[in-house]
């Protein structure tokens, strides 16, 4: 899946940083270095598995996407790509992922922009400083909406 394209391209170096984070539970994440990728980080997040919907699947699917853009702001991200976490292998039907998945990075969006202007003394810029951006939305018809 895409772990294993990510872990692929980025070499070795990554599953070696990766083995020193102590694991991640699901709907957390944790940052390392992007090595071969042209991304200089990657974020990890583990998704939940689907089991029908009735053990709290859809708050840990917001809350990974949640973990990987606080993250990202943290360390100064201006981009961030997403692949369509859990549903691959974990079975979680994209039709219920994909409204989680966009409008969890949406808000997120909202709330930065927000936070900028309250704070602003500058006044109101167009892209402001740090704010993280989505430059397109991808929907591949095989499943995986990438942002």
């Amino acid at each position: 899946g895409v772990d294993g394209a990510i872990h692929r391209a980025a070499g070795p170096e990554l599953l070696a940083e990766c083995r020193t984070l102590g694991g991640c539970a699901t709907g957390q994440a944790k940052l390392t270095g992007g090595y071969r990728l042209p991304a200089h980080f990657v974020l990890h997040t583990p998704g939940p598995v689907w089991n029908g919907g009735g053990e709290g699947e859809e708050a840990l699917l917001k809350s990974c996407y949640e973990s990987c853009l606080k993250l990202a702001a943290d360390h100064g991200c201006k981009t961030v790509a997403f692949p369509s976490i859990s549903t691959g292998i974990y079975g979680f039907p994209l039709e219920k992922a994909a409204p989680i998945a966009v409008g969890t990075i949406l808000r997120f969006l909202e709330e930065c922009f927000m936070v900028y202007f309250w704070r602003s003394h500058r006044g109101p810029k167009l892209v402001p400083d740090g704010l993280p951006l989505v430059h397109h939305c991808h929907w591949d018809p095989g499943g995986a909406p990438m942002l």
